[in-house]
């Protein structure tokens, strides 16, 4: 979802002066891949929580280390607005511009996050193969994994889930799911994506959500108005348990920025705030959740949609869940 804050030379001040001590810049240089895929060129650097009184973390919850993903004006690892693992140390993002990206995770001595690299791009295809050339095509939001494998993309403007079939063997065109009949917003969709028993669950920013599968949807709960300036941004499924873990952000104007990580049950309900960020310490446009087990916790990583703004960045922080 995209928000172009009014005061971006403020917020740009805020979020410097808040994102920690860098490490060393981690350049990338990946080497070149087939199947569709191609390099993408960045640099990262390693950011902390910032100022005391933003972070809010509960009990259990540990940071992991997390990073700034730098790129050029005109690359394409602008706008990411979700991902996943994929279980061997990688992670695939996808975009509001209609990308997808792939990387890997690189992880210090101690396992917390400290860079990214071998980062690919590859541009999704609309159903007659062609490559997706227009922003009301391509305004993808949600990214999932299913229990088969397949590659589920949602997209709003034209609010529609495509799947892409194995991400090592994507289709040039990609079929049709099931998603929820719900009037959504132009630009307010199904921005929370993730697997779920049977097929995937769907999660509105406006509220709703949907348990669906090849068959159709079914309404967990319904959408309706929201009561504070909450709202659902991304989703994964817990890996330790029958639930989901879920971001929402927060924007109030001039310049109120923040984010939280709720875990959500079958039925719908949210539950005590995990993760809470805020100025005056690091914070952002936060979109993305994906989850893994690490013995008997959790790791999450979240990741926030610099919407291609110079006073924004893209974010991937990692935290440890008890």
């Amino acid at each position: 979802m995209n928000r172009r804050l009014h005061v971006a030379a403020l917020i740009s001040l805020a979020l410097a002066a808040c994102a920690g001590a860098a490490a060393t810049s981690h350049p990338w240089t990946p080497e070149a891949t087939a199947d569709g895929w191609s390099p993408a060129g960045g640099s990262t650097r390693q950011v902390g929580l910032g100022w005391p009184g933003g972070a809010r973390l509960a009990k259990g919850v540990r940071y992991a280390g997390g990073v700034q993903l730098i790129a050029a004006p005109a690359s394409t690892l602008h706008g990411l607005s979700d991902l996943k693992l994929t279980g061997d140390g990688g992670f695939v993002a996808v975009s509001d511009t209609g990308d997808l990206v792939r990387g890997r995770l690189e992880l210090d001595a101690d396992g917390k996050l400290a860079g990214l690299h071998d980062l690919r791009v590859r541009r999704l295809t609309l159903t007659d193969g062609e490559p997706i050339a227009e922003k009301r095509m391509g305004d993808a939001e949600g990214l999932a994994l299913t229990e088969d494998g397949e590659v589920l993309v949602s997209f709003e403007r034209e609010h529609r889930i495509w799947s892409y079939g194995p991400l090592d063997a994507l289709r040039a065109r990609p079929q049709v799911q099931p998603h929820p009949a719900a009037d959504f917003p132009l630009n307010e969709g199904m921005e929370g994506l993730a697997a779920a028993p049977g097929g995937w669950r769907v999660g509105g920013e406006g509220g709703g959500v949907w348990d669906c599968s090849t068959q159709g949807c079914r309404v967990v709960t319904r959408p309706s108005p929201p009561a504070d300036s909450w709202r659902l941004t991304g989703m994964d499924r817990d890996p330790g348990g029958d639930g989901w873990f879920a971001v929402q952000r927060s924007w109030r104007p001039p310049f109120d920025v923040r984010a939280r990580v709720r875990r959500m049950a079958a039925d719908g309900t949210l539950g005590p705030v995990l993760i809470e960020l805020k100025l005056p310490g690091l914070t952002d446009n936060f979109e993305g959740v994906a989850a893994e087990a690490r013995g008997e916790n959790v790791r999450l990583y979240i990741l926030s949609d610099d919407n291609a703004n110079p006073a924004q960045k893209t974010l991937l922080l990692a935290f440890d869940v008890e």
